[in-house]
């Protein structure tokens, strides 16, 4: 286990190469990243596809809306619209509320896990999310596609929490910012490509090198 979760990230990246998450045009770090912009695009993601979540993240830019005060002023009925492509544009309305009224009530200060596990609608994936993209804090994103891989590849069991998972990656990771960013956008772009919920273990580096135990069932 030491040695097999950096593995995985190396040859993740050797396939894929850099990711350049958030998803801002391939740059870890862009000279004009708005932590705002990133925490809006993490909510509006939830449950939904990021290109829905981007269109939503322009619609809100279009509007002029997309800033702690315009949400603050704009009615529930008119946000919910703005956003209403990124899908449950009700509830995600109302969560861009309940985070815009913490940020403004913040002034600046920068999140703890714990304050934004407090906002309803805020669970740990998107909280994480946050953490590590918006304010860039070393904290390992656990998703869905996290759980699909390494479940097959029998690095993890499916009754972990996300807890469990997440200090999994970070006991066997050196504390990084942008290695922990380009690890999770690796395992999204290799879960969306090849280990989708139909797996193509054929086009699989991991299966192929007899790291992954359902390629290995796969093809015995």
């Amino acid at each position: 286990m030491d040695s097999l979760i950096p593995r995985i990230y190396a040859l993740l990246l050797d396939t894929y190469g850099p990711q350049g998450w958030w998803p801002v045009g391939g740059s870890y770090f862009p000279k004009h990243h708005d932590p705002f912009e990133v925490t809006v695009g993490a909510i509006l993601t939830q449950n939904t596809s990021w290109k829905n979540a981007s269109m939503a993240v322009e619609e809100l830019r279009n509007r002029e809306m997309l800033s702690v005060n315009a949400i603050l002023n704009t009615g529930m009925e008119k946000l919910a619209a703005a956003v209403r492509c990124s899908g449950y544009y009700n509830q995600k309305a109302d969560r861009l509320k309940r985070v815009c009224q913490f940020l403004h009530d913040a002034a600046g200060k920068i999140p703890t896990r714990e304050e934004l596990l407090a906002i309803k609608g805020i669970g740990p994936e998107t909280a994480d999310s946050i953490l590590l993209y918006a304010y860039h804090i070393p904290i390992f994103v656990i998703d869905a596609y996290t759980r699909r891989v390494f479940s097959r590849i029998a690095v993890i069991c499916g009754h972990m929490s996300y807890d469990e998972l997440q200090g999994l990656f970070m006991q066997h990771l050196p504390v990084d910012v942008k290695l922990f960013n380009e690890y999770h956008a690796l395992i999204v772009r290799h879960a969306k490509d090849v280990c989708g919920k139909k797996p193509q273990c054929g086009l699989c580096m991991l299966a192929q090198l007899g790291l992954c135990a359902h390629g290995r069932i796969g093809s015995g």
